[in-house]
């Protein structure tokens, strides 16, 4: 009897998955997935410092680049806009957020960081960077290096993805 192949293989099509790839050669132990979701537990556990949810955090950190309405708050985090509207109330009731009308057309609602949530939003930067500093202490100077270039490069990833999303659909 001849098995056939995984179905994994054949959606690759034989070639090595993708990511082994993004591992650079290195073993498996969980893939990069599992690294990543490791590592928003982690930013979560720094959140609780200053009693955002990571959906919070989030939201603040893209009004901190502008006000935005709650549509385009919603494409920007890749949530719904019911989403949006039920995680803005919350932080609009702490004082991070304000609701104004757009200048010009009252109608449109804008969502802006106020000065509190300014405050909130760097006390969290500070908190995240704090824990991800204990773990980073536990790898080689050159490792820490690229541990720390290679987010950044993930970072500017993210935001390339982010743009050419919302420019296609703005």
């Amino acid at each position: 009897m001849t098995s056939e192949p995984s179905r994994s293989a054949s959606l690759r099509g034989g070639e090595p998955s993708r990511s082994a790839s993004l591992r650079g050669g290195e073993p498996n132990h969980g893939g990069a997935a599992r690294v990543v979701a490791r590592l928003a537990k982690q930013v979560e556990l720094a959140l609780n410092e200053v009693d955002l949810s990571l959906a919070q955090y989030r939201l603040i950190g893209n009004l901190a680049d502008g006000p935005w309405q709650a549509s385009e708050l919603a494409e920007r985090l890749i949530v719904s806009r019911p989403s949006v509207t039920a995680l803005a109330d919350g932080l609009v009731e702490r004082g991070l957020i304000a609701r104004s009308g757009a200048d010009g057309d009252r109608r449109r609602v804008m969502h802006v960081l106020t000065d509190d949530g300014r405050k909130v939003l760097q006390g969290a930067d500070e908190a995240i960077d704090r824990r991800l500093a204990t773990f980073a202490e536990l790898i080689s100077d050159p490792d820490r290096s690229r541990a720390y270039k290679g987010l950044h490069a993930w970072g500017k990833a993210l935001d390339r993805r982010r743009d050419a999303v919302v420019s296609k659909t703005g």
